[in-house]
């Protein structure tokens, strides 16, 4: 195989950092939350994050911690060991502009996350993981 194909396939390969945000049964529903302009916190998110980077999910069934928002690493981000970060009660759309810099830097693994986003992180349990898909490789 010739070195430019090579090149060509290893680019084709490599995925950008992407931010699924949740908006199940919970998450982004004003009764839930009220107050919380959800439509401004998405609109936020897809303003700042290339199309395609940023994913809208059903239910990932971690409703005590709504909003939220999961940040899954590039292909970069992965060889360098980074896996998804969880980020629970995002309620503000400065928030989402914060995990839109982190992407636009990079994001898990590349990027150092910015320390305001530490206290919204959290850890689910191996079946929310599991069964959210966001850890596949």
């Amino acid at each position: 195989m010739s070195p430019a194909k090579n090149k060509r396939g290893a680019e084709a390969r490599q995925r950008p950092a992407t931010v699924t945000v949740c908006r199940g049964c919970c998450c982004g529903r004003p009764d839930k939350t009220p107050g919380v302009d959800h439509a401004a916190q998405l609109a936020t998110i897809r303003a700042a994050v290339p199309s395609g980077q940023v994913r809208i999910s059903d239910c990932l069934d971690v409703c005590e911690r709504s909003n939220v928002v999961v940040v899954s690493p590039s292909s970069a981000g992965r060889a360098a060991g980074a896996r998804p970060v969880w980020l629970g009660l995002v309620h503000d759309t400065d928030a989402m502009a914060d995990i839109a810099a982190w992407i636009d830097a990079g994001g898990p693994g590349v990027a150092g996350m910015p320390p305001i986003l530490a206290l919204y992180e959290f850890s689910p349990s191996r079946r929310v993981r599991s069964e959210s898909g966001l850890d596949a490789g």
